[in-house]
């Protein structure tokens, strides 16, 4: 029985180190520059990792000193944390679906589209909004990519990977309202009026820039899709993991509360004897 309960404890400890990964993921998530601005999905990712750590290692207590009652707890309490985790794993699917961007004419650099991202994210961040874009005005995004380019082929022939969507949103004006381009992140504005509100909401000052526009809030939500996707994998791979030591852990149980019914009973024979 002594053996059953070491190996539940061991098990434990091993759902307990599971944390890591998923805590990790959050950490990450946070130094990015986009995310820190959003902050949608890092504090819900770090809080689940800090609930696997607290109940993996409250399951290992209750294990190494032989607590059924904690056990059960452990057992529910991981549970709950492990449906948590796969849902957040298919939230974060199903919200980062869509468009890769579409390239423009004449130009090899991509822009994306708003209407391809997801419904549930455009409402959060269009409730939040202006607080976002002055967090993204306050990072370098916008100045580095000023000093990348030295000339408008430079620019115009930017590989697609050169580029990041929030520098292709933010930080030009959209190709198809015609502005002419002196600096990367200076343009003089075509005389005639053009339909796209994106185009009356681009401004040369720094500031301003087009954080107001459309396309600035699907290049943002194109850098979420890869971060977010990246993470995701690390969630999807713990909660697995997580599955298993959880089922190893109510077998591993189930296993030393049979020893020790059995026990019991070899006891009670022997007295009755």
């Amino acid at each position: 029985m002594a053996l059953n309960y070491m190996g539940v404890a061991a098990i434990n400890l091993v759902g307990a180190l599971l944390s890591i990964p998923v805590i990790a993921a959050g950490i990450w998530l946070s130094t990015q520059a986009d995310n820190a601005c959003v902050q949608i999905l890092q504090w819900p990712v770090i809080g689940l990792g800090v609930a696997v750590l607290a109940v993996g290692l409250a399951g290992f207590v209750a294990a190494f000193w032989r607590l059924p009652w904690l056990l059960l707890v452990y057992l529910v309490a991981m549970l709950v944390v492990v449906v948590a985790l796969a849902c957040l794993v298919v939230l974060v699917l199903a919200v980062t679906t869509g468009s890769s961007g579409h390239r423009v004419p004449s130009r090899e650099f991509l822009e994306y589209d708003l209407d391809d991202y997801s419904g549930w994210l455009r409402a959060r961040l269009d409730a939040r909004w202006d607080r976002i874009k002055a967090c993204l005005a306050a990072t370098p995004t916008c100045s580095d990519f000023n000093g990348t380019y030295a000339t408008a082929q430079d620019l115009f022939t930017a590989p697609p990977n050169s580029m990041s969507p929030l520098q292709s949103g933010c930080c030009k004006p959209p190709t198809s309202c015609g502005y002419t381009l002196v600096t990367p992140t200076y343009w003089i504005s075509p005389i005639s009026a053009t339909a796209d509100p994106d185009c009356a909401a681009w401004s040369n000052e720094e500031a301003k820039f087009c954080y107001s526009c459309s396309s600035c809030k699907a290049g943002l939500l194109q850098n979420l899709r890869t971060e977010w996707r990246r993470a995701d994998i690390i969630l999807a791979v713990a909660t697995v993991a997580l599955l298993g030591v959880y089922a190893m852990g109510c077998y591993a149980f189930r296993t030393a509360k049979t020893d020790q019914l059995f026990r019991r009973y070899r006891q009670g024979y022997t007295t009755h004897e």
